[in-house]
C-alpha cells in the first residue's frame, strides 16, 4: 500500500483515478481549489484539503502527509483561456507545479506522475497517430505549458533521483465530465442535445481526435504506480474520430432528431491529432478496453441521472 497524493483529485480523471487507488487499496489524499473539481465526485474514502498547489501552505500539507507517490492532474485545461490569459495559465501549469515538485523534494516523495497531453503536445504531426517519438510542436499556450512542466519533471530526476512517469492523455471522456465545463466535446454535445437544442461542431465536424473512456485511464494510472519508470507514455487508442462520427453515435444513443451547426476551427484548436498506445501496452501492460459506444452510452446516462 502507498500513501498518495491526487491533485486535482475533485475534477473528473482525478476523481476516477482516486477511486481506483482506493479500491487497489491505497491510501489517498486529495489536493483540490474546487475551481473545476466537484464535491460530489469525492471518494468517501479518501482525505481531502481544500487548497491551490501553488500556495505557500502546501509544504505544511505535504510535510504532515509525506506522499510516497504524488499524481499531478490540477491544472488549467482550456485551451482557449490558455490563448486569452497565457500568464495565468503558466502559473498555474508552471510555476504551480514548480510548487509541487519542490515540496516532493523536501519530504522524499519516490514517485511523481504527471497527466500530460497528447491531444495539444504533438501539435498537428505528419504523420498520425503520434507515438512518443512524434516532435511536439504545441499550437496554444495550454500544450506549451504542459510541455515545458514534463521538462521540469525530467530536471527533479536528474537533479534529485525522484523517479516518474509522465501520461500523455488523449481525449478523455465519461461520467462526471461536466456538460457546462472549460472542455470535454463528448459531455458537451451530450448536454446540449439532452435540452433538444443545436451543437455546433467546430472544423465543420471534420477534426480528427482520440476518445478514451476514463474508467480506461485511471487503470493507466494505478499501473504506473510500479511500471514506466523515467518515461513518457501516450495513453491512446491509435484511432482517430471525426466529431461528426462522434456527434452521429450520440444522436443514436439520445435518439436527439435535429441536426448541427457547423462553423469553423478556433483559435489554438488542431484540426487532426490522435495518438499511439503501444509503448502504454508494452511498459504498463495497459491498452484501453471500453468501446467508444458503450463508453458514450455510459455517459449519456449519467448526465440523464445527474439532470434528473
Amino acid at each position: 500500500m502507498s500513501r498518495i497524493l491526487v491533485t486535482g483529485g475533485a475534477g473528473f480523471i482525478g476523481s476516477h483515478i482516486v477511486d481506483a487507488y482506493i479500491e487497489a487499496g491505497h491510501e489517498v489524499m486529495v489536493l483540490d481549489n474546487f475551481h473545476a473539481g466537484v464535491r460530489e465526485n469525492l471518494n468517501a474514502a479518501a482525505a481531502l484539503v481544500e487548497l491551490d498547489i501553488r500556495s505557500p501552505e502546501l509544504e505544511v500539507v505535504m510535510r504532515e502527509f509525506r506522499p510516497e507517490v504524488v499524481n499531478h492532474l490540477a491544472a488549467q485545461i482550456d485551451v482557449r483561456l490558455s490563448v486569452e490569459d497565457p500568464m495565468f495559465d503558466a502559473d498555474v501549469n508552471i510555476i504551480g507545479g514548480i510548487n509541487l515538485l519542490e515540496n516532493c523534494i523536501k519530504v522524499e516523495t519516490r514517485k511523481f506522475i504527471f497527466a500530460s497531453t497528447g491531444g495539444a503536445i504533438y501539435g498537428e504531426p505528419k504523420t498520425l497517430p503520434a507515438d512518443e517519438q512524434t516532435e511536439p510542436n504545441p499550437k496554444c499556450h495550454y500544450a506549451t505549458s504542459k510541455l515545458g512542466f514534463e521538462h521540469y519533471i525530467k530536471l527533479y530526476k536528474a537533479l534529485y533521483g525522484m523517479n516518474y512517469t509522465i501520461l500523455r492523455y488523449p481525449n478523455v471522456y465519461g461520467p462526471r465530465q461536466r456538460p457546462d465545463g472549460e472542455a470535454g466535446v463528448c459531455s458537451i454535445l451530450t448536454g446540449i442535445m439532452l435540452q433538444g437544442k443545436t451543437p455546433t461542431l467546430y472544423g465543420h465536424g471534420t477534426p480528427l481526435r482520440d476518445y478514451v473512456y476514463a474508467g480506461d485511464i485511471a487503470r493507466a494510472n494505478v499501473l504506473a504506480l510500479d511500471h514506466g519508470d523515467g518515461t513518457c507514455v501516450n495513453t491512446g487508442s491509435g484511432r482517430g474520430v471525426s466529431v461528426r462520427e462522434l456527434f452521429d453515435t450520440l444522436k443514436d444513443i439520445i435518439g436527439f432528431e435535429g441536426e448541427p451547426d457547423l462553423q469553423p476551427l478556433r483559435p489554438g484548436e488542431i484540426d487532426q491529432i490522435y495518438i499511439t498506445g503501444d509503448r502504454a501496452k508494452e511498459v504498463l501492460g495497459w491498452e484501453p478496453q471500453v468501446s467508444l459506444r458503450e463508453g458514450l452510452a455510459r455517459t449519456v446516462a449519467h448526465i440523464r441521472s445527474a439532470a434528473a
